[in-house]
Formats: C-alpha cells, structure tokens, sequence
C-alpha cells in the first residue's frame, strides 16, 4: 500500500493496530514520546509529544491518515488539562496537513444511561472525565462540521485481550485465575457489562481508515459480543486455564473510601455508574455500514487467558 500511516500511542490497541496495518503491508510510523522497547521489525518511529503542537505537526507531515489511540493518567485534572491541549493540536495539524484521522475514543461522553448506549446520545456535564469527553467530542465534531478536517470517532467500552494488563479484565485476572487465586474486580460480577475484544478494536480501525470520506465527520460504535456478566466471561476463562473460578469484588459503596490510598481507585469514584446497572453497547450503525461479526467471549476469553499463562512462562 502506499499510504503512510501514523499510529499516535502504542497501547495495546495501538499495536494491534499496527500489526494488522503491517499485515496489510501499509508503511505505518509508530509516535509517542519514546520509542517502544518491543517495536516489530518494519514498523518505523517518530519522537511525538501530543500536548506540544509543533512535535504533532511534525510527526503528521508526511501521514497520509492518522489513528490516534492516546491515554493519559486516571485522574480528572489530568485530563481536563490534557485532553483539550492535545485534541486541539491534532486537530491543528490534521487542518495543516490534510491527514485523515480515526481517533479511539471511549463512552464516557454519555454519561450515566440506562439504556444500550447509541452514538446519537446527548453528550454529558456529568463528572470530570465524562465531562472532558464530552468537550472533546464537540471540538473535533466542530471543526469536522466547518470541513476543516476528516475526523472519524471509534468508540468502544472496557477492552480485554492478549497482552491487556490495564484493563478491569486485564493480566491480573487471568494469572489470578490460573494461581488458583481469586479473581480481583471492581465491578459487579453477576450484572452483565460489554467489553471489546482488542482485534475486534483494530480491525474496526483498518476499516474506517479503509472507509470512504463519507463515513468521516462521525461517531461509530465498535461491534462487541453480547454483553455477558463478568462471571460467565471468566467462567470461559477458568475452564481454559483447567481452574476453578474464585471472584472477590469490591464493594462499589467502597471505592471512594478505598480511593483515599488507592489513587486510581479515586479516579474511578466518579465512574461508578459503569459497574451499578447493566452496560451494554449498540453498534448497529457499524454493524451495518461495515460488518458486525464481533469476536465471542468463547474465543476471546480463552486465547486470552492462554496467552497470559504463556506470558509467564
């Protein structure tokens, strides 16, 4: 292929990312502050730091289409302060450059609902990070409206996967598990939550950045599984791992008492209208215009915990 493609952030989906683009044969750059200590052979790199706006314009000169896949520090000042400088700078050098952007996003901009999540949604006041979401999501919606730039929002809820350490379904859970050890959680075990399979994540991405202009200037929700509890998903984990399933959970009346010592216990005070209800995700809109064929937690469970066992090894 001989688009040039920028990855801002190498996260775990940023790295899935990656490697589908590269399987695809696309010349793809790697950008963040430093580089990373396990970059595959034929991924390329550029120094970038997002809160500074000639280092963002300098690593988007040569991209013909940006994936921004960014995460700052749990904590609401840290993201009201972050958030907008870096979102206005990518947009600045998205104007500049012409550079089509596919930006990960979560689904904090909707705040507390009770109903599956849909991308048309009013945006929240709820909170610092929903807030700061929300103030985002109208910076990028504002400037892709005056047409000054090609702007597409991936939203997805908590992710899980191979390699997905910070994560309420993260490494942790699954070496737990494989120990013999019980399972440690920050959400209900039996109210059933959504969760995007990381490939699942990536794979959407190649397909916006795939997609037509048409498809830009909007919000897409990333297919997932049918929202299952925590406990039947690491119930598929357990019996991978040849274990048997133990849970502790915190009590969510807990977490602002808990959050006091555990700083990012404090920063999810605020979010515990995730955990309380059932979280579940409609992604229609994708599923139709593109596809909808998310991974089973029967597979992604599985390969997950497998590929922590392994890890270990």
């Amino acid at each position: 292929m001989d688009k040039n493609i920028l990855i801002l952030g190498y996260g775990p989906v940023g790295a899935a990312t990656a490697e589908l683009l590269k399987d695809k044969h696309y010349k793809v750059t790697i950008a963040q502050r430093r580089s990373p200590k396990d970059l595959p052979e034929g991924l390329a790199f550029t120094p970038c730091d997002v809160l500074d706006r000639a280092s963002v314009m300098s690593a988007f000169k040569s991209a013909d289409q940006v994936v921004v896949s960014l995460g700052f520090q749990y904590d609401g000042k840290v993201w009201k302060q972050s958030w907008p400088l870096a979102m206005g700078n990518i947009l600045a050098a998205a104007e500049a450059t012409g550079a089509r952007v596919v930006f990960i996003d979560n689904l904090y901009m909707y705040g507390p609902q009770k109903a599956p999540l849909t991308e048309d949604m009013p945006l929240t006041s709820y909170g610092a990070k929903p807030s700061t979401r929300a103030v985002i999501t109208r910076m990028w919606q504002g400037a892709a409206d005056a047409g000054a730039v090609k702007f597409a929002a991936l939203r997805a809820p908590d992710f899980y996967g191979p390699g997905v350490s910070l994560s309420h379904l993260g490494t942790d859970v699954f070496n737990a598990i494989g120990d013999g050890k019980a399972a440690q959680l920050v959400m209900k075990p039996d109210v059933p939550h959504a969760f995007a399979y990381v490939p699942d994540i990536a794979r959407a991405a190649v397909t916006l950045l795939e997609a037509s202009d048409e498809d830009y200037g909007q919000a897409w929700h990333v297919p997932c599984a049918p929202a299952k509890t925590p406990r039947q998903m690491l119930n598929l984990a357990a019996n991978a791992l040849g274990a048997k399933l133990r849970i502790q959970a915190l009590p969510l009346a807990l977490i602002p008492v808990v959050g006091l010592f555990v700083p990012l216990l404090r920063g999810m005070t605020e979010m515990r209208f995730l955990f309380d209800r059932p979280y579940e995700v409609n992604a229609d809109k994708f599923a139709k215009r593109f596809w909808g064929n998310a991974t089973p937690f029967e597979v992604g469970m599985p390969k997950t915990a497998l590929a922590a066992r392994a890890a270990k090894l």
